[in-house]
């Protein structure tokens, strides 16, 4: 405050003031002859300053003042020197005593030569300008109860000329502050000034204090204040651009003191008459005039006023303020917001439609006028200028807020709009003429200023428009969703979120994450939120965006309701068209200029397909996601299936030849289909999307019968009933037609599905339920097959029906297609389904493969010699060297060797034991679909086979099946490579003792280099097979045919393929990746085989000392480990082998800290040191059960890892995050043998220039362990 010169006589007193002690006292008399007998001439010269303004307070510019002051210094400091001069041998106890007296006059101020009134302290100004609230608000109290004290003493005296002709301390005798003591007055002027200062929180602290000192003692008049507050804070032409600033914002603290107060109110409570309101509020309006960063905060000070005041001091008191009204009027032209925003808050108190509004209000006032479009486009330019506060968002928003959504939406009336949406065959609830109201001003409001007016602007003003649409979120019911997601802000918000650069991305993303988190706890409005997203981005919204809320909303569904609702909702916008209207995009007023809607391949497949087509694939392809996550009941999934069910049959399967709508009087059901005729590749997406709906249903179904007994829970079976109620509308065709042979075969196959359901219905629990329910899905299958593909399934449907019918002979069925059913020469019926279905597989889609293998499953027992070896003919290929191969080194050719060899067992004993029939019983079998896995797709899961459906084989099916795995053994030398197909296909076959052998053959078989070349997908299969039904497999070898030194035989060669490096060939194009992923499949493997060996290791509980051979052979591992920079092998390989194995650890534990000290690789001492940390965290927490065993290993090895901390102080790492690695490496180990209480013992192996390093390096983590007792 002292740092700058005011247009004031007292600047210099005040900055000495500032600087005294608070805690002197002084006399004022003393103070009095001090300044008499030292002073004098100065003042004099003062006096006549002091009574000049008193006399003629306009006669002396502040220019002449600020002169005239300044030539009184320069004398005075003039004089000084000379009294000094003069003067040199006055002793320094005088001096020092006129020093304290000059203090004591600064730092305290008494009323009156006698001491009549009680003393006020001025230190407390000091600490008004604390950055501390706490501190400025005691100096505030403290001032006003030491002014009220001086004040109420002042107020008893009967001659106050005698105090007043004192020493005045500033305060001029016609400043209008006649009745305040002189203390009081200093105190008022000192905090007038105060306010305009920068220094810390000076203005929040002076303003504190002079709103409590202006509210709490009466004698301060309000218009000695006004006049106090223009005169000191005066702004003149020759001040500076800072300066100036400091006048105003002084003037806007001082004014906003007062209006807090609460005295204007106060006046107006003594005198309704009372010019001050009028005064007030004008300066106000004229100082917001000034600047325009002054606008809003007076605004909010007139604002404060008003809450203070009546309505009817409002009307003749406020309203009638000059200026006012003109300011008012020249707000919408210049984009006034608060003026905007004072208008609002001023008819909200009065309620009364005033002419002073002017063109901001409508006149009568009423929401639906406020929000009229013409009045909207008045207001867009006021309301276009609130950027200037961001990032907080306006004051007026808010108001327009609660005048648009006054009250938030019961939620009772979303429930009923739910349950009225999914009535059928009923008119919409029509909503109340509020409701109407308030969506039509909305409308409005986003019509003409959101989109009109700010998405149009710059990114300010965009960011503006989310913050408003994020305050209208609270209050918005889902009905008016659609109405702010509109086709622009939902197209604005994919200009931006598709370039990652943009300046607007992080508002897009916070507007996202609020507008879910708002809607993923009601269903109506995740409804709406996922219907407008899509809507106006035909169905590639996330995709465009690179986010996933729409993803993350659909798999927020859990209840029926939410479900049926958002179907219901996805059904209306596929038959209704209205959303295909294209509207336009300005990108350049939209977007960033860098910024792109999509990627090209996007637009390509839009162009290709037409913006309608992409939308309805999205929903086509939601609907049966909407299942993937949802957990009800049965009863409940089902009639969401059947939903899901008739929308893909209807849009897919069938059209209406007659208008778009058709009714059936026996489901009691309208059907609707789109005005334009639905493109066939869209059909046949429904159709493909119904077979993986039936063949979910056929896997994820429990029991088939619902709880009440009255309807089958069988898709299929519903499916086949729904078809053949709609064949049966004239008006109603398949949406392609069908040739006499195809129609034939089609009703065949409806009958035959009709009579083996019966019959399932009929075997009740018989062996045979799972296969006719098997064989029904299989033929609804091979039917919409036949719709998808004309006529390349007629032979194998007709074979198929023949089967069925010889299987489940019934008098219902269709006679016989003019066969002899009684040749004796006619092959097996078991045969030609064999054949049947392998014809079906490698032209079938992948729901239907699902249908024939679990056919497969349930009728394997039933295979002949004849159909089995024809399933070995089909599957078995020729792997012939390719004809151009490419040159690799000697190092791959010995490499390829060692593959050939890996894993290798002896066949002799197998072909003797396939041959003899020596295997124990099956416990439990795997799924017989891998019979057939041959021609699935390499990313497809193979489906398992439920616990309760398994049979196992019998004791001459099995010898069988181990006869032909001899014979493939004995051909695998002949034919390099072939052996590997068969292996997939009897491995569903083959018992547990063998699980071992099987393993073997299938890992040397991936690993064997003539697999990739034949065939990749080969080679998936076979990882396929290996990872789900030997790996993660719940049985696994445990019996005590189990021999150790095979399973040490694997885990040698397993861990020496995991720590071969993978190579980087120079293949061309797709080669080059499919050769670098075989090789990350191959460590896979080698790293999943030691876990699973391990696994059985531990399973057979061997004594520690049969256990020393796999020791060594980790020894092995970590000593090349340490000693080679080729070794690859990962840490975090041996880290997870340690975890799971902690015994692996403990025993190896001594080896590692020795290792890990004397390698020569620093790199691979730092990567080590993670190896001894997780061995420690396996062991067992320091503070819990594992105590005692950490205690125990810590102090057997106690010497070797204090060598190991030896070393690693003093061979410093190079690298800062090496160093990092060994501090942290270094301070766990502290806090572990604090924890086991051998911290003294450490310390003590510990020699003194270790001590010396570690706390040079380590620092406080070394310090604090040797500070534990």
């Amino acid at each position: 405050m002292g740092s700058k010169k005011r247009g004031s006589e007292s600047v210099e007193v005040e900055e000495g003031q500032l600087e005294a002690p608070a805690n002197e006292v002084v006399s004022s008399g003393k103070s009095k002859k001090k300044m008499k007998r030292e002073k004098g001439k100065e003042e004099d010269s003062v006096r006549d300053e002091d009574a000049g303004p008193s006399v003629a307070p306009n006669s002396i510019k502040p220019m002449e003042r600020r002169k005239k002051r300044k030539a009184l210094d320069k004398e005075r400091r003039h004089s000084t020197l000379e009294s000094e001069k003069s003067k040199p041998k006055k002793m320094d106890v005088e001096s020092k005593h006129n020093k304290i007296e000059a203090s004591g006059v600064a730092s305290t101020i008494g009323s009156s030569s006698s001491g009549i009134l009680p003393e006020f302290h001025i230190g407390v100004f000091k600490d008004l300008a604390s950055s501390d609230a706490s501190v400025r608000e005691a100096a505030a109290e403290a001032l006003v109860m030491e002014l009220q004290d001086v004040q109420k003493a002042y107020d008893r005296l009967e001659n106050k000329d005698s105090v007043e002709g004192g020493l005045k301390l500033e305060a001029e005798k016609e400043d209008g502050l006649n009745e305040c003591a002189p203390s009081l007055r200093y105190a008022i002027r000192r905090l007038i000034r105060g306010v305009s200062s920068s220094r810390e929180c000076a203005r929040q602290g002076f303003a504190l204090g002079l709103t409590l000192l202006v509210g709490t003692i009466p004698s301060i008049k309000v218009d000695s204040l006004l006049k106090l507050i223009v005169d000191l804070l005066e702004i003149t032409s020759s001040m500076k651009g800072q300066e100036a600033r400091d006048c105003l914002l002084g003037r806007l603290f001082a004014y906003g003191a007062l209006a807090r107060s609460g005295r204007l109110a106060m006046e107006w409570n003594c005198n309704e008459d009372t010019p001050y309101i009028k005064e007030f509020t004008s300066l106000m309006i004229s100082l917001a005039a000034k600047k325009r960063y002054l606008q809003e905060p007076a605004v909010s000070i007139i604002l404060d006023l008003i809450e203070k005041l009546p309505a009817k001091a409002l009307l003749n008191n406020v309203l009638e303020a000059p200026g006012l009204a003109e300011w008012f009027a020249g707000a919408t032209e210049v984009g006034n917001p608060d003026a905007l925003l004072l208008a609002l808050r001023l008819r909200e108190k009065t309620s009364v439609d005033s002419s002073v509004f002017n063109k901001l209000l409508p006149n009568p006032f009423c929401p639906n006028k406020l929000f009229a479009a013409d009045h909207l486009s008045s207001l867009a330019s006021s309301l276009k200028e609130s950027t200037f506060c961001q990032p907080r968002v306006h004051s007026v928003w808010p108001i327009l807020v609660n005048i648009l959504l006054p009250d938030v939406l019961l939620q009772a009336d979303d429930v009923a709009s739910v349950s009225s949406s999914l009535k059928k065959h009923k008119k919409n609830r029509k909503s109340s003429s509020s409701e109407e109201e308030n969506a039509k001003n909305l409308q409005c409001f986003i019509e003409v200023i959101v989109e009109g007016s700010l998405l149009l602007s710059s990114h300010d003003r965009k960011h503006v428009a989310f913050d408003v649409l994020l305050l209208l979120l609270p209050r918005l019911p889902a009905s008016f969703v659609p109405i702010v997601l509109s086709y622009k802000l939902v197209q604005c918000l994919m200009d931006i979120l598709s370039t990652k650069n943009s300046w607007l991305y992080k508002v897009a993303q916070h507007f996202l994450k609020e507008l879910s988190d708002w809607a993923k706890h009601d269903d109506v409005k995740k409804v709406t939120v996922v219907v407008a997203l899509q809507k106006h981005s035909n169905g590639k919204f996330d995709s465009i965006t690179q986010t996933k809320i729409v993803k993350d909303l659909m798999a927020d569904f859990k209840t029926e309701s939410g479900c049926m609702l958002f179907i219901q909702n996805l059904q209306d916008m596929f038959v209704d068209e209205s959303h295909a209207v294209e509207e336009p995009s300005d990108q350049s007023q939209t977007t960033d200029d860098n910024s792109e809607i999509g990627s090209n391949e996007d637009k390509e497949f839009v162009g290709t397909m037409g913006n309608s087509d992409v939308l309805k694939t999205w929903i086509v392809e939601s609907l049966p996601s909407l299942l993937k996550y949802l957990k009800l009941d049965l009863e409940a999934k089902f009639r969401i299936q059947k939903e899901i069910l008739k929308f893909l049959a209807i849009q897919g399967v069938f059209t209406a030849s007659l208008g778009t709508e058709v009714t059936s009087f026996e489901l009691q059901e309208k059907f609707r289909w789109p005005k334009a005729a639905t493109s066939s590749a869209l059909c046949r997406m429904c159709i493909e999307q119904l077979q993986q709906l039936l063949a979910s249903a056929q896997k994820g179904e429990g029991s088939r019968a619902l709880p009440n007994g009255l309807e089958p829970n069988d898709l299929g079976s519903y499916f086949m009933r729904f078809l053949s109620t709609l064949r049966n509308i004239p008006s109603i065709s398949l949406f392609r037609p069908l040739e006499d042979e195809e129609e034939n075969v089609f009703k065949k196959l409806q009958a035959l599905e009709t009579s083996l359901s019966r019959e399932e219905r009929n075997s009740g629990l018989s062996s045979d339920v799972n296969r006719l329910h098997a064989l029904r899905y299989l033929l609804i299958q091979l039917l919409l097959q036949m719709l998808l593909r004309p006529r390349e399934f007629l032979e194998a449907a007709s074979e198929l029906i023949i089967c069925c019918r010889k299987a489940y002979p019934c008098p219902d069925l269709l006679e016989s297609s003019g066969e002899d059913d009684n040749d004796d020469t006619a092959p097996a019926v078991m045969d030609v389904m064999v054949d049947t279905l392998l014809s079906l597989l490698p032209q079938s889609s992948a729901p239907m493969r699902t249908a024939i293998e679990q056919v497969f499953k349930y009728f394997c027992n039933d295979i002949t010699d004849d159909g089995l070896l024809q399933m070995l003919r089909v599957i078995k290929r020729s792997l012939k060297p390719a004809r151009h191969q490419v040159a690799e080194s000697d190092n791959d050719d010995e490499d390829d060797d060692d593959d050939e060899d890996f894993l290798d067992i002896e066949e002799d004993e197998v072909i003797d034991k396939a041959e003899t029939g020596q295997t124990g019983e099956s416990e439990d079998q795997t799924d017989d679909s891998e019979a057939v896995g041959g021609f699935k797709k390499v990313d497809e899961e193979v489906p398992e086979a439920s616990d309760d459906s398994d049979e196992g084989m019998d004791d001459d099916a099995m010898f069988r099946m181990d006869t032909y795995l001899a014979q493939i053994f004995k051909e695998r030398k002949n034919q390099a490579g072939s052996e590997t197909a068969q292996y997939q296909l009897v491995l569903f076959k083959l018992r547990k003792p063998q699980v071992l052998l099987v393993y073997s053959n299938l890992a040397r078989a991936l690993v064997c280099p003539h697999t990739a070349e034949s065939s990749e997908q080969l080679g998936q299969r076979i990882w396929g097979i290996l990872q789900k039904k030997i790996f993660k497999a719940k049985d696994y070898p445990k019996g005590e045919d189990v021999q150790l030194p095979t399973l040490e035989s694997l885990l040698q060669k397993n861990l020496k393929l995991a720590s071969r490096p993978i190579k980087k060939k120079k293949l061309a194009g797709k080669k080059q990746s499919a050769s670098w992923n075989r090789q990350k499949m191959i460590a896979s493997l080698a790293q999943n085989s030691t876990f699973w060996i391990l696994k059985i290791i531990d399973a057979r509980n061997f004594p520690e000392s049969e256990l020393q051979r796999v020791l060594d052979i980790f020894r092995g591992v970590l000593g090349e480990y340490f000693d080679s920079k080729k070794f690859q092998m990962k840490p975090e390989f041996l880290k997870e082998i340690f975890r799971r194995r902690p015994w692996v650890g403990r025993h190896l534990f001594g080896f590692l800290l020795e290792n890990c000290s004397s390698t020569k690789f620093e790199f691979r001492r730092v990567e080590a040191l993670d190896l001894v940390t997780e061995i420690l965290k396996s062991v067992g927490p320091a503070d819990g059960s594992g105590r005692d065993a950490l205690k125990e290993i810590l102090k057997s090895h106690l010497s070797k890892l204090c060598h190991l901390i030896e070393v690693l102080v003093t061979n410093k790492a190079e690298k800062q995050s090496r160093r990092a690695e060994v501090r942290k490496f270094c301070g766990k180990i502290f806090q572990t043998v604090s924890t086991v209480k051998l911290a003294k013992a450490f310390l003590k192996s510990l020699d003194q220039n270790v001590h010396v390093l570690c706390e040079s390096q380590l620092g406080d983590q070394f310090l604090n362990l040797k500070k534990l007792p």
